[in-house]
């Protein structure tokens, strides 16, 4: 591992402590252990279905982009490799789930680096959009400020959201970026320089024929139910604890919690995700104690699943490590 990879480790393991000692600070063990203890099965289990149906969205969204590539690729083909990068983000740090997606199943899918690299880029673009729409609808159903739960202020959300769109509903601005590194790159020396500018021109090439072939519209739609299942998860999961009096809060702690994941932390974002997942439910009103409980039962729903998934496909698949993956993440 180099040093600024070991850096990047040690920094985030400082900030998820830090963050999750501000999320229990005024908590003991028995206020928060009494709390889970009433959780309801049913609403649990509701809350483990609405997360299946939304990685089974994520999952057809991410095959309808490497069908470029594969047109004859099937659903079930790219589950298992989905769910093991997102295990591998769960348990390994330093994403190393991206780097999976980015090399290791691109044989076995029958695509390119290139397709796949941008299939990344383009899910994470949308999902920012669904997320800071879904965090300016629930701030305005439950009249709260976004300065109270993130720090920031909404215009400078609002800026952020005109700008992803921006992106999608005019690809040339993005098309025009990769054609100057383009050019760029291929004045590089020994190769490298080729090498760069022909991934950048597959780039650009797959982001125009997502644009031109109406694609974004159905990529959208998967995106929005996905959303929607997510959120499914978080409200439900308020549903399952008798402790939470105002469980609407759980929109905008999907939202946020969401969010906060961009903050350096260990692997499955122990520490940011409950510190801002527990003030989104404290900011409506919740007790401290059930907003705790709240945000391990909420990351246990969302971490457990996808790990266990991703873990049997390990288990019982082979998965490749190609020198590309070594030399990404060494």
């Amino acid at each position: 591992m180099s040093k600024a990879r070991a850096f990047q480790f040690l920094t985030g393991l400082v900030l998820a402590g830090v963050f999750l000692w501000l999320a229990l600070r005024n908590l003991s063990r028995d206020e928060i252990t009494q709390a889970l203890a009433d959780v309801r099965c049913g609403w649990t289990l509701a809350a483990l279905a609405a997360f299946f149906a939304g990685y089974a969205c994520r999952i057809e969204r991410w095959k309808l982009m490497l069908s470029k590539d594969n047109p004859g690729l099937h659903w079930r083909q790219c589950a298992g490799p989905f769910f093991a990068c997102v295990a591998a983000n769960n348990v390994l740090p330093l994403r190393a789930g991206d780097v999976l997606r980015a090399f290791a199943f691109n044989a076995r899918l029958g695509i390119g680096t290139t397709v796949s690299v941008t299939s990344m880029f383009v899910e994470r673009i949308l999902d920012l959009i669904a997320v800071i729409a879904l965090l300016g609808a629930a701030l305005w159903a439950l009249d709260v400020r976004t300065s109270d739960v993130l720090g920031v202020s909404g215009p400078v959300l609002a800026l952020a959201l005109a700008g992803l769109v921006a992106l999608l509903a005019f690809p040339r601005l993005l098309r025009w970026v990769l054609g100057l590194l383009a050019r760029a790159s291929s004045r590089l020396p020994q190769g490298l320089g080729a090498r760069l500018a022909s991934a950048f021109a597959k780039a650009d090439d797959l982001f125009g024929d997502l644009a031109r072939r109406n694609s974004l519209a159905g990529l959208s739609l998967w995106t929005v139910l996905a959303w929607i299942a997510e959120g499914c998860v978080f409200w439900f999961a308020a549903l399952a604890l008798p402790g939470i009096t105002q469980a609407a809060s759980a929109w905008l702690a999907a939202a946020v919690g969401t969010l906060s994941t961009v903050i350096p932390s260990t692997p499955g974002y122990v520490g940011t995700f409950h510190y801002f997942t527990a003030q989104s439910m404290l900011a409506l009103g919740n007790p401290p104690a059930a907003a705790a409980a709240y945000a391990i039962l909420v990351h246990a729903l969302l971490w457990l699943p996808a790990t266990v998934a991703g873990g049997l496909y390990f288990l019982f698949r082979q998965v490749p490590l190609p020198q590309d993956m070594q030399r990404a993440h060494g």
